[in-house]
Order: structure tokens, then sequence, then C-alpha cells
């Protein structure tokens, strides 16, 4: 008898267990989830449901991010300092618009373009090889932004270990390419029209009118051109862009003014490359934001003969760093509102912006100016001109203005903006 009691009684405490579980869980994740695809069904969004603690992480960290900036010029719109992460969740799930990070994107883009023109290959296939120089540039500014011992760079310290390692990957990789030219070319085939083919076409024909191989570049010679063209043309020029894009996001005047040029020349047809040039206001507005934010905010040359420079005396060797950040936002230059977005200063050229000084060269100058800066006006026009087709834009309430320099000057928490189809 007793037996059959402690039965029944453990079968009622397992039959109210399983009552009181079966609660919890409907109360913590069925009826969540039930409501959530209710809601969703009639076209609702939002973040998905998760168990205990929700979206309470990004909520304190908006908040906190919030709190730690002051409002600017006494704004009264604080509703994105008092209930951030709602106004964000709000633009992220708008149908009007969608947030996208563009720093990515334009890295992606600029990769794809300069891998075609360098080595006539996708972006997936040259992608390899931009990681790997990112990660030299990275190892270098830290470098340079340590005290320098002389021989350091021969101990066998962990980023010396990775930059040997990184620079074997890129030099097979590149030699990779170059071998399979060279291995096409012997079985009868033309070398390429993209930077690499015309290198070793060029190269060739030097060494074929000399009759030696002493003339002419050597395969590690190219694969040093290859390297600084590749390295060269994505990082600039994607940085070039984006700092375009947060500049036109907030002066949206301009952005009107630039689409307003751009679809009356094109209408929604795609821009060719030949009739760029009538995009005036998109050039000013590409000049203006290479002086606000120029890719290479400092350049470092070396005299390689005795120099005068104004009334110093420089001798060989000597090394000059040049603060092109400094010139570009010089007051005494460029007048009081040096630090403000106004491409109206090259309407009538850079020569007439600059008064006929050279103090204007986010391309270097002289015979060391940059050998693709033709291409990279071309490239960004293209760029800017089809998005002002096609999409109205602004900041992300996510944005964080941070400028950061890793070689080229980015920004260093990305650039969400929020895109609206036209």
């Amino acid at each position: 008898m007793e037996t059959l009691s402690n039965i029944i009684i453990a079968t009622i405490s397992v039959a109210i267990l399983l009552v009181y579980t079966w609660k919890v869980l409907n109360w913590a994740w069925f009826r969540p989830k039930k409501l959530e695809k209710f809601l969703r069904q009639q076209g609702l969004c939002g973040n998905s449901y998760r168990l205990l603690h929700g979206d309470l992480k990004e909520f304190s960290k908006s908040i906190k991010e919030a709190q730690s900036k002051p409002i600017d010029n006494l704004s009264n719109d604080i509703a994105p300092r008092i209930i951030p992460y709602f106004i964000q969740t709000i633009s992220k799930y708008d149908e009007r618009s969608k947030e996208l990070d563009i720093w990515p994107q334009f890295q992606k883009l600029t990769s794809d373009m300069i891998s075609r023109t360098a080595f006539g290959s996708s972006y997936e296939e040259g992608r390899r090889i931009f990681e790997l120089q990112k990660e030299q540039a990275e190892i270098i500014m830290k470098q340079f932004n340590s005290i320098y011992i002389p021989g350091s760079r021969f101990l066998p310290t962990k980023s010396n270990k990775k930059m040997k390692e990184t620079e074997k990957e890129v030099q097979e990789s590149i030699r990779r390419l170059i071998d399979n030219r060279l291995k096409a070319k012997e079985a009868g085939q033309e070398f390429g029209d993209d930077l690499l083919g015309t290198l070793l076409e060029s190269n060739s024909n030097e060494i074929e009118e000399q009759g030696s191989k002493e003339f002419g570049l050597t395969i590690d010679e190219v694969i040093r051109e290859c390297k600084l063209f590749y390295f060269a043309g994505q990082e600039t020029t994607s940085v070039w862009l984006v700092w375009t894009m947060i500049l036109l996001s907030r002066h949206q005047d301009w952005q009107a003014k630039a689409r307003e040029e751009v679809l009356q020349a094109f209408g929604s047809d795609q821009p060719a490359f030949d009739e760029l040039s009538r995009l005036k206001i998109v050039t000013m507005i590409l000049y203006e934001s290479l002086r606000l934010y120029p890719p290479l905010a400092t350049r470092i040359r070396r005299t390689n003969e005795e120099t005068r420079l104004g009334n110093l005396y420089l001798p060989n060797g000597s090394l000059i760093f040049i603060p092109t950040i400094l010139l570009h936002h010089d007051k005494e230059i460029w007048g009081e509102d040096a630090e403000e977005f106004k491409p109206e200063r090259f309407k009538e050229g850079v020569l007439k912006a600059t008064k006929g000084q050279m103090i204007f060269f986010p391309f270097g100058a002289g015979p060391r100016i940059c050998i693709g800066h033709n291409f990279a006006m071309l490239e960004a026009k293209m760029a800017v001109a089809l998005i002002l087709q096609r999409f109205v834009f602004e900041l992300s309430p996510s944005y964080t203005h941070v400028p950061h320099c890793i070689v080229a000057l980015q920004p260093k928490f990305g650039a969400p903006l929020l895109l609206q189809r036209l």
C-alpha cells in the first residue's frame, strides 16, 4: 500500500513539474516566438527574439555611447540621445530606407576594379593579395609610431615574422600570375591588355631590342610595380569615395545639386566614361573631399642631391616631412572657412582655387605624381554618379566620426548610411 502511495505521489509530482516546466517554456520561449511570427506575418520587422536577455546588451551600449558626447549646437533633436536604441532600430528596419556600412562595400568595389585593371582578374582572385598588403600596412604603421631601434627589423619578433610571411605570400601570388602569362606567351598567346600584360609586353620588347636581359625590368621589379599599383590604387580611391559619401550625407543641398547634374546629363542611363567630364559639380565635390580628407594625410620625401628650399639649405639624403592635411586646412591659404565643406572653391578649377600655389596635392605633384590619378578620378566620378542616380542617402544615427590613419585616412568605425532607393 505504501509503495502504491509513493508511486501516486511521484506521478503527481512529475505531472506538476511537467505542467510548470511547460508554463515556463511557454512564457520564456513559445509564446514570444508565436507573437514574433504573428507580427512578422503582418509585415512588421524587428530583431529576432532572444531568450532571457533580449536586446539588453545593445540597449545599454547605445545609451552609454549616446551619453558620452554632448549634443551639437544646443540642438532640440534630443530623441537620439534619450532613446538611441529605438531610433537605431527604427532606422534599421524602416522599409523606406536601409542601413548599410559603405566602407567595406567601397573596399570591395575598388579592389575589383584595380584587380581587373592590374591583373585582369576578379576581386575574388586578387582579394588575398589586398588582404596581405593591408596586414603589412598595419604592421608598418605600428612600427612607424614606435621608437625605432637600428637593426630591429632583423630581430625574430612576432611582427617581423608576420611581415616576412605575408611578403612571401604576396610575392608568390603575383609570381604565379606572371608565370601563367609567360607560359601563355610561349604557347602563342598575348600577354594581355591589363597593367601586368603591358609591363611584361614592354619589358619583353625592350629586352628584344637591346638583345640582352640586362635591360628592362627584372621579375622582382615587375612584382614591386604590381604591388604598388594594386595597393595604392585600391586603398586611396576607396577612402576618397567613403569620405565623399559622408560629406554628401551631411550636406544634403550639395547632394541634391550633384544628383540634378547627373540626371540632367545621363538620366537613368549608365554614364559613359568619355562623358564624365560633363559633371562639373561632382568634380568640385570630389576635389573638396580630397582637400578636407586627403587619403594620404602626410608624405615623406628624401632629397637625392643638395637642395635649396626657400632660405633653407638641405644636404643630400635629408628627409622632408610634408603635412598635406595641414596645407589643405590652412586658413591663411583657403580663408577663415577652411574647415568648412565648400565645393564652390573649385568652381573655376584647382589653379584658381589655389591662387597658383603648390598647396593642393592629394595625388602628389611633379615627377612623382600618382601615375593613376586620372584613372582614380574617372573611377570616383563613375561610382558617385551611379549612386546618385539610384539613391538618396543620409548618415545613420549609429555613425561615429573618428578619422583614423592606417596608411590612408579612413573612418575607424565604418560609415553606416541610410539609403533610400529613388
